[in-house]
């Protein structure tokens, strides 16, 4: 069974009288631990792409399926769940609380989980540690560099063990050599973790690290190529 599996999959708009198709009838499949780069110019329909299969959104039409549940059929609070337990998201200005700390920062999404708050705390710690921030625990977002920020944004998307991370340009704010290493921490979490990581990116260096690059265009896909990772 595949972890993602999109059926003509379709997210249309109505804007000032004019129908827009930001998604065309979308058929694909993405399995458990593949690192999967999404590509494709703005206005291509790779970011609505991943909204519906992060569970951000809703299709027009077509139906969508994650680890073989439809999740067009979930209300909103059952989509919150899947979320909260099923998938990780890193976005490229970080989304940190700025007055609080990279701990507390990564304990978020474990505040409805039922979990002790030591418990809670020695999970983040953990977290923080995979990401080379031990020592850094207490700091603010604004005494990190973007790229320790980023690794914060990452721990907090692995705290809840989600089996898939969804990274929207998580470059997009770094210099090359940050980048570098966020991408590699990426590499080895899908590597040595096998957790399944979607990347949405518009740089070809960025999108080198992958397995498989599928290309949109126009709200279809038009390329999809699995690769050796150089």
């Amino acid at each position: 069974m595949a972890l993602i599996e999109t059926v003509g999959l379709k997210k249309i708009y109505n804007l000032g009288g004019s129908v827009i198709a930001a998604l065309d009838g979308i058929t694909t499949n993405i399995e458990k631990g593949e690192f999967v780069a999404i590509m494709g110019p703005s206005g291509s329909g790779k970011s609505t792409f991943m909204n519906l299969i992060g569970c951000l959104d809703k299709p027009t039409a077509g139906r969508c399926f994650l680890e073989g549940m439809d999740i067009g059929c979930l209300n909103r609070d059952e989509l919150a769940v899947i979320r909260n337990k099923k998938i990780g998201f890193v976005f490229q200005s970080f989304n940190l609380l700025p007055r609080t700390s990279a701990i507390e920062n990564v304990e978020l999404p474990m505040l409805y989980s039922g979990l002790s708050p030591l418990d809670r705390k020695l999970r983040a710690r953990k977290a923080l540690k995979m990401m080379g921030l031990e020592g850094r625990e207490e700091h603010l977002p604004n005494q990190l560099s973007g790229g320790q920020q980023q690794r914060v944004a990452i721990a907090r998307a692995l705290v809840n063990d989600a089996p898939l991370i969804m990274a929207d340009e998580p470059t997009g704010n770094l210099d090359t050599k940050a980048s570098e290493e966020i991408m590699e921490l990426f590499v080895k979490l899908n590597e040595e973790s096998h957790i399944t990581v979607i990347l949405v990116t518009h740089e070809h260096d960025i999108a080198a690290f992958s397995k498989r690059i599928i290309r949109f265009l126009d709200g279809k896909i038009v390329s999809d190529e699995k690769r050796s990772r150089p």
